[in-house]
């Protein structure tokens, strides 16, 4: 600016030297050049400042973009760790499906290992007996080409020493042949008919094993009391009446007799149906509790008594029905089936007994692969006859196929109901795994009971029964009566004779003894041969 205003000063001098015109030139293109410099020199001035303004704008942006750059390395360095993780964990999962697999794959292989080894075992088995097969073979070639060679020299010597023809030598030779032959059969079936029995005894134990094991239920012996205790003998009077009208109208409504004796602080109940005596038991303890005894107050108590007795039986019914898992059943057959649980037989329970009879059953039938629930649904109704014996005449096998028929109950369990005991004939295999259900609940220890007198007198009736046949020494009643030991004499009885005596005397105590499961019958017959070397 300086330098302008010295030269500005200069030309000012010498414009002082020139005309006036031309001095309005001069000013004027000084003028004009004064503002061309001027404005060169803004517009340098505006220059560079748009260059310094640019520049920052640049460094601006490179700093932002190196700032991007930072943010995007960093959330690619996140990503690429989110991602490493996520194929971490992938990974590990392969990974554990992988050993999941390979290790289903290795018992498969020992599964298939065990298989390749039993069927190994089987070829060589099968090896052994096609050995043992052509060895028969070639012994029967050989025994063949002996007879053969027998034969035909008997027949020479038949032809030498008789005058017979060739065609009765040949019937003659035939017939010894014949007759050979069936001996070797009638060995052949005789060891063939014991081997089958060895197995069919060996599976039959094997499968009633099962049968125990797998249904080892507890057995409670549960007696129906009849027996009502009272608080004092004052009592006693009380439930007789005026001129015995309370105790005649208490039998006349329950049906059973009522004992008032001398024993103290009871009375008893006397009745041959369980459920009435049950009945009566109860409706006697509610009148004592009660206390207002006379004819009216009986009969109203003996009625609800006999409804909530009902009631009771046919939920009792309904609980053994889904115990063991027996559908279709009617109440009136529910209601005899819990009014079983008023009835014992030998001390034992017979709705438990049913109960226990229908899973013993099933176990075995599972077990020879047939259906289960066809013989648990035989094995729980095979007694139910018994809760009726006393109302209807006939044995309570026949009473229940009877009663059964009416609600069209399959031919299978009818058949199962009549001959669990052995009355019928069974058409069909879930009848002896019925009877023999029934026969494994009876007899095992703990299920059954008995006084000591009438044991013994079983014992003796047995032994008595033994005794009584021709050629018997002595007969041992042993195993709380399941078995007699039979001892005959060697002299008076032979094999044959043996035989015949133990299914007698398994005969005749069927039909004149009752007793819970089965006995049996051991028959001895020694033979001794002495002799004194001297």
């Amino acid at each position: 600016m300086n330098a302008i205003i010295m030269d500005l000063g200069i030309l000012d001098t010498m414009l002082s030297n020139i005309p006036d015109n031309l001095v309005s030139i001069i000013a004027f293109i000084l003028g004009v050049a004064l503002t061309v410099v001027v404005f060169q020199m803004i517009t340098k001035a505006k220059a560079k400042t748009f260059e310094q303004d640019l520049q920052r704008q640049i460094d601006g942006a490179k700093k932002e973009a190196e700032n991007i750059k930072k943010a995007s390395e960093l959330e690619a360095a996140s990503e690429a760790i989110k991602k490493r993780e996520e194929f971490t964990i992938e990974s590990n999962k392969i990974r554990a499906d992988l050993h999941e697999t390979e290790m289903r794959l290795t018992k498969r292989e020992d599964v298939v290992e065990r298989q390749a080894e039993n069927l190994q075992q089987r070829e060589n088995a099968l090896k052994q007996q096609q050995q043992e097969v052509k060895k028969r073979l070639y012994n029967v070639d050989l025994k063949d080409k002996q007879l053969s060679s027998i034969i035909a020299q008997q027949k020479n010597q038949l032809l030498k020493i008789t005058s017979m023809s060739m065609e009765e030598a040949k019937e003659l030779l035939l017939k010894r042949l014949e007759d050979e032959c069936e001996h070797e059969m009638s060995s052949l079936i005789q060891r063939k008919v014991q081997e089958a029995t060895e197995t069919a005894d060996e599976k039959c134990r094997e499968v009633i094993n099962t049968a125990i094991q797998r249904y080892a239920a507890d057995q409670t012996c549960e007696a129906t009391v009849s027996t009502v205790e009272i608080p004092n003998d004052d009592m006693k009077g009380r439930i007789i009446g005026r001129e015995g009208r309370n105790i005649r109208a208490f039998e006349k409504a329950t049906g059973v007799d009522v004992i008032v004796d001398d024993t103290p602080g009871m009375i008893v109940v006397s009745g041959f149906n369980p459920v009435r005596r049950e009945v009566a038991r109860l409706s006697m303890e509610r009148l004592i509790q009660d206390g207002r005894i006379h004819p009216s107050r009986i009969e109203e108590l003996v009625a609800q008594t006999k409804k909530d007795i009902n009631h009771k039986i046919l939920q009792l019914g309904k609980d053994a029905a889904v115990e063991t898992n027996v559908r279709g059943l009617s109440n009136k057959v529910l209601s005899l089936i819990g009014a079983l649980n008023y009835r014992t037989s030998y001390g034992q329970n017979v709705l438990r007994h049913s109960v226990e009879v229908a899973f013993l059953a099933q176990v075995m039938a599972d077990e020879l692969g047939l259906d289960g629930s066809i013989a648990r649904r035989a094995g729980l109704l095979h007694d139910i006859g018994k809760a009726i014996d006393h109302e209807v005449e006939g044995n309570h096998p026949s009473i229940g196929v009877n009663f059964l028929k009416r609600f069209s109950e399959s031919p299978i369990v009818l058949n199962a109901v009549a001959g669990h005991h052995g009355d019928v004939p069974p058409d069909n295999p879930y009848t002896p795994l019925v009877s023999a259900a029934d026969a494994i609940s009876a007899s095992r220890p703990g299920a059954r009971r008995e006084t000591l007198e009438r044991y013994i007198k079983r014992l003796e009736k047995l032994e008595e029964i033994a005794s009584g046949f021709k050629g018997v020494e002595n007969a041992y009643a042993i195993q709380a009566g399941r078995e007699i030991r039979v001892i005959v004499s060697a002299e008076q009885v032979d094999d044959a004779a043996a035989m015949k005596i133990a299914r007698d005397i398994a005969k005749k105590v069927e039909d004149e003894m009752t007793y819970p499961g089965e006995v049996q019958i051991t028959l001895l017959r020694e033979v001794r041969c002495i002799e004194f070397a001297k």
